[in-house]
């Protein structure tokens, strides 16, 4: 009976040393399972249109109020080195949607106003866009607001990969509807043919609508609607949210910018007033994740399409300059990611983002096949992003305007960054002690600018013409300067 016994009490105690190291295993698996990527997430991707690098909370606005971003921002990850490929909206836009510079694929320029009644083009149909191959992957796809990559059937949204489409087509938009509606029935009364596409009614899926909702607002309101259908689906969903605030025109509701009567300067206040309108926005797009269970598993993208408009109200600082420059306040931005529990809540991280990073990041997020030859310029960063790892450590990140007769150009690689514009010498700075741009170091570091300078006359060998440009004057000249004239651009002195 005692050796039973104590046969017993070793067969117990081993059963409870399996089961402690069971339940052991079980928790550590458990928490593994939590800290990896669930396989097709909702995308909600949000972006502004020339909104200012310092113009939220998160970024350290002092006379703008952001709330809703900012709850979302210091709950995710705010990158303070995030660029895009072009420091205006059509070929930024471009390159978010196709993953290449726009100088490979010949939107080097805006679609000039009327696109698709004049020249008639768009982006071209040979590259798929990532809402193409999200689409494919099984996403119920969206767009509402801003189109600007084309407004001819062939190159609309509803062909382009998104099921869904409520917006405009062209570059921008007046806000009110009163007033918008009763301008764009004047001209057409007056048998006006070609009407200012910033005065055309909004659309749905090629249908004209009847809008009555300030347009920031209208926006926000498909926004919620697009995501309470689609978490009635079993399928996730993807939706690109391109609001045009706060790009001109400056109009902003009276109960915004009552909220803002400490602005003095009337450009700032309205544009103050327009980046908190989105704001009022974002929070009820966030209320309505919560209350259809989607939150958990949605990534939050949101940045701007280029930096602020420093003569319509914006404020880039630190940075340099504001749209249009390859200075760093031309194409660095805002930018924030929130997923719960998966990106890093509190965070912010210094390494460099690119907009053309997104098409092959959010494809392998979403599982999804990229075609067969489809060239990329941008990197998925998603497991790089993760682990804290610098995806463009001693990689060039390029951003180049094309201006009347010459060329800007701006190559950022790890600290050092060379620029020239305005027809003034190549110069340096090192931006992590200079992110202003203020001391030109070239001379004591020929070596370095010489050598960026070189692999950026070799990037440009890969650009291709301008397929269109802003206005007929400017493709006229364009030929009779023979641009792009590059041996000059990329010239040392």
């Amino acid at each position: 009976m005692k050796k039973t016994s104590i046969l017993g009490l070793i067969l117990c105690a081993l059963l409870i040393v399996i089961s402690c190291t069971t339940t052991k295993n079980k928790t550590k698996t458990a928490i593994t399972q939590t800290t990896k990527t669930p396989e097709k997430p909702n995308i909600l991707f949000i972006l502004c249109d020339d909104l200012g690098y310092s113009d939220v909370g998160f970024n350290g606005s002092k006379d703008i109020i952001t709330p809703s971003l900012d709850a979302l921002a210091n709950n995710g990850t705010i990158f303070t080195s995030a660029y895009v490929a072009h420091p205006f909206c059509g070929p930024s836009r471009a390159a978010l949607m196709t993953g290449r510079y726009p100088h490979k694929i010949g939107s080097q320029f805006n679609l000039p106003p009327n696109s698709g009644e004049t020249i008639k083009k768009g982006i071209s149909l040979k590259e798929t866009f990532i809402s193409k191959v999200l689409d494919e992957a099984g996403y119920n796809t969206g767009i509402i607001g801003k189109w600007h990559l084309g407004s001819n059937p062939e190159f609309h949204p509803n062909v382009r990969g998104f099921d869904d489409f409520y917006g405009f087509l062209g570059g921008g938009h007046n806000y009110f509807p009163e007033q918008y509606r009763k301008a764009y029935a004047q001209q057409k009364a007056n048998g006006n043919k070609l009407i200012w596409d910033y005065l055309h009614p909004m659309e749905q899926n090629g249908k004209e609508l009847h809008e009555t909702a300030y347009v920031t607002d209208a926006f926000s309101r498909e926004a919620v609607r697009f995501i309470t259908d689609a978490g009635k689906t079993k399928d996730p969903f993807f939706l690109y949210l391109a609001y045009n605030a706060p790009h001109t025109p400056l109009e902003a509701k009276e109960e915004d910018l009552k909220l803002f009567a400490h602005i003095k300067d009337k450009k700032r206040r309205t544009y103050a007033a327009m980046v908190y309108a989105v704001d009022r926005g974002v929070k009820k797009i966030t209320e309505t994740l919560k209350e259809t269970n989607q939150l958990e598993n949605t990534l939050i993208i949101f940045m701007s399409d280029n930096g602020g408009k420093t003569t319509a109200g914006a404020n880039n600082y630190p940075l340099k300059e504001g749209k249009g420059s390859v200075y760093e306040g031309g194409f660095r931005v805002p930018m924030f990611m929130h997923w719960p529990n998966i990106v890093p809540a509190g965070k912010k991280s210094d390494n460099p983002v690119e907009a053309i990073d997104f098409y092959p990041t959010l494809a392998r997020l979403a599982n999804a096949k990229i075609p067969a030859g489809k060239e990329l310029d941008g990197k998925n960063i998603w497991d790089d992003f993760l682990s804290g790892k610098n995806t463009h450590a001693d990689e060039n990140i390029y951003v180049l305007r094309h201006r009347n007769g010459f060329s800007d150009v701006g190559v950022r690689k790890n600290n050092w960054k060379a620029v020239k514009a305005y027809q003034q010498k190549w110069k340096l700075f090192n931006i992590d002690v200079d992110i202003s741009e203020e001391n030109d170091i070239s001379s004591a570091n020929p070596a370095i600018l010489k050598q960026m300078v070189k692999e950026a006359a070799t990037w440009s060998n890969s650009h291709i013409q301008p397929y269109w440009w802003h206005d007929e004057k400017t493709g006229k000249d364009w030929k009779a300067d023979g641009m792009p004239k590059f041996d000059v651009t990329f010239k040392v002195d």
